[in-house]
């Protein structure tokens, strides 16, 4: 049976160097901190690696977050693996749930999250499984 989760959350990002190999791509590498509110009260923190076209609205994104703190009341971590692209300002997004990546009451967790950035407020909706206690 899936669950609902919803709520904001707040995004911290930083440039951070990339590799010595990557230097010359054009890619852009950034470490994310976010706190979560609404039905998974949580921080996380991760790593980004994007790169932006020089056609208008063309981007592309791929990350891993580690997320810890309470989904519905269930306290524990999982990761959050993400992969989207925006051709001509048509976005696309995929964001799971690391298989086996969570701990303590949330072991087991499975689940996608779908992102929505409005007027600059990032909110988001999680979809996910937990095993029958």
């Amino acid at each position: 049976m899936d669950h609902i989760a919803t709520g904001r959350f707040d995004i911290t990002l930083q440039p951070e160097a990339l590799s010595p190999v990557a230097e010359a791509t054009g890619l852009g590498r950034l470490s994310l901190n976010k706190q979560f509110s609404g039905d998974l009260q949580a921080t996380s923190q991760g790593e980004m690696l994007s790169f932006r076209s020089s056609t208008a609205g063309s981007a592309g994104y791929v990350a891993m977050e580690r997320v810890q703190g309470h989904l519905h009341g269930r306290h524990g971590s999982f990761v959050l693996q993400h992969s989207a692209s925006m051709a001509q300002g048509e976005a696309s997004q995929h964001i799971t749930v690391v298989p086996d990546s969570a701990t303590d009451a949330l072991q087991g967790l499975r689940g996608t999250m779908q992102i929505t950035i409005d007027n600059g407020q990032h909110s988001y909706r999680f979809a996910y499984q937990l095993p029958q206690t």
